[in-house]
């Protein structure tokens, strides 16, 4: 499943990663871990200090390459409302739901503050960056004048995260696909209304 030259500390990371975006924190045994790792038994206490310790890396390695691939798109080319519509539409599997945003559900992921951290530093990170453009989007005419940028990227976020508990609940992406179009609909530019 992994690569040889895959350190076993990275194959117990990435399989934190899955089981726990799969079965969140209660649900990741720390005997299911070294079994997706192929580690031999003692091997995650070699390497961690147990199974917090394990989880807490796992959460901040999901959380890093959350942060670059929505800072690759929102950094991209185009205008505040393409960067912002090429953030909403970029490739997800949506039916998985979000492997940060499901971390938020998790009852001992949030009652410990140190593995909530990276979630919610993430989370207020991509609203940091959303609305940024919304008033980059404003300065430059392209958004309404009284639009707030953090009131827009907080609906950005709960729509890209409440999109998906709609299609999981429903077995389709197709609600997670309405409710962005619906939200870029209400964010169109004037003269894209128009058309």
């Amino acid at each position: 499943m992994y690569s040889e030259c895959m350190s076993t500390s990275e194959r117990l990371i990435e399989s934190t990663r899955e089981l726990l975006w799969e079965r969140g924190y209660v649900g990741t045994s720390p005997k299911a871990i070294l079994e997706r790792a192929g580690a031999g038994q003692g091997s995650m206490y070699h390497h961690f200090k147990g199974k917090p310790d394990l989880a807490l890396a796992a959460i901040r390695r999901t959380a890093q390459e959350m942060r670059a691939a929505a800072g690759a798109v929102l950094a991209g080319p185009g205008t505040p409302y393409e960067r912002i519509e090429a953030y909403l539409r970029r490739e997800r599997d949506v039916l998985r739901g979000c492997p940060v945003g499901r971390l938020t559900m998790d009852p001992d992921v949030i009652a410990d503050d140190a593995l909530r951290a990276p979630v919610d530093e993430t989370l207020d990170w991509l609203r940091e960056q959303i609305a940024q453009l919304v008033e980059e989007g404003r300065e430059q005419g392209e958004f309404a004048p009284w639009l707030d940028g953090e009131e827009v990227a907080a609906a950005v976020v709960a729509t890209v995260q409440g999109g998906y508990v709609l299609a999981r609940a429903s077995g389709s992406p197709a609600a997670f696909d309405a409710g962005v179009r619906g939200l870029l609909s209400l964010l169109a530019p004037s003269n894209a209304r128009a058309r």
